[in-house]
């Protein structure tokens, strides 16, 4: 079974998922995701498999959301994705692909349904 977390260290959720990836003996294909973001169609088709809109994929907290007055409920799915092309910090983690799914793994425990 292939699994790809798109992760980042500095977060405790996505550390947490990529600890229980790894519980089940399966290491996993880490991507970096701020430094290597997903295209803009990998992003979007991830998202859609998620069952997520871009608003609730994008990371809401830190000053880089509010400075660029992202909260404005107006903002278009295509605008929320050019702002996540542009921040990958945007992007909220830790998202994760099995041959089961995809999901946005927050709390780490909906890793479970992919593995």
């Amino acid at each position: 079974m292939g699994i790809t977390i798109y992760h980042n260290n500095a977060c405790g959720t996505s550390r947490k998922t990529l600890e229980a990836i790894r519980a089940t003996g399966v290491e996993p294909e880490i991507v970096d995701y701020v430094k290597n973001p997903p295209s803009r169609e990998a992003l979007k088709a991830m998202i859609a498999k998620a069952g997520l809109s871009a608003r609730a994929a994008m990371r809401d907290k830190g000053e880089l959301y509010e400075e660029l007055g992202l909260a404005d409920a107006s903002l278009s799915d295509d605008a929320l994705l050019d702002a996540m092309m542009a921040h990958p910090i945007l992007i909220n983690r830790p998202f994760v692909v099995s041959d089961k799914g995809v999901r946005l793994c927050r709390p780490s425990e909906l890793v479970q349904e992919l593995l």
